[in-house]
């Protein structure tokens, strides 16, 4: 499968691609948001996993954007955040309308376990 990772952080971005890739998936990223909406237009990605805590716009204005175009509103987008209290994960699962939510530190077991979703 083929995956796009959009985080800010260097670090945290080299990590989720090297898990990723240790499982045997194809892995594109963005350190930004800007030209996100056209790279998923483009990509066929199985799923976004997308970082909320990034400069404007966030995750949770990104996601939004990419819900209100028809070419890209049924993508399966993952929260991967440092924001890690309840009310926060439902926030973004709920109301943001992510379809899974992982929190940093990520963890090669909690990555599997959000892809088997996919």
């Amino acid at each position: 499968m083929k995956f796009l990772v959009v985080d800010d952080s260097p670090v945290d971005r080299h990590l989720i691609v090297s898990m990723l890739k240790k499982i045997g998936h194809q892995v594109d990223t963005c350190n930004s948001s800007d030209g996100l909406l056209k790279k998923v237009e483009r990509g066929n990605y199985a799923a976004v996993i997308l970082d909320i805590v990034m400069p404007q716009p966030d995750g949770f204005k990104c996601l939004r954007k990419l819900r209100l175009n028809p070419a890209t509103a049924q993508q399966y987008v993952i929260f991967c955040s440092s924001k890690n209290k309840p009310l926060e994960i439902n926030y973004g699962l709920k109301k943001a309308g992510a379809n899974d939510y992982i929190t940093k530190p990520i963890t090669q077991e909690s990555l599997e376990k959000a892809l088997q979703k996919v």
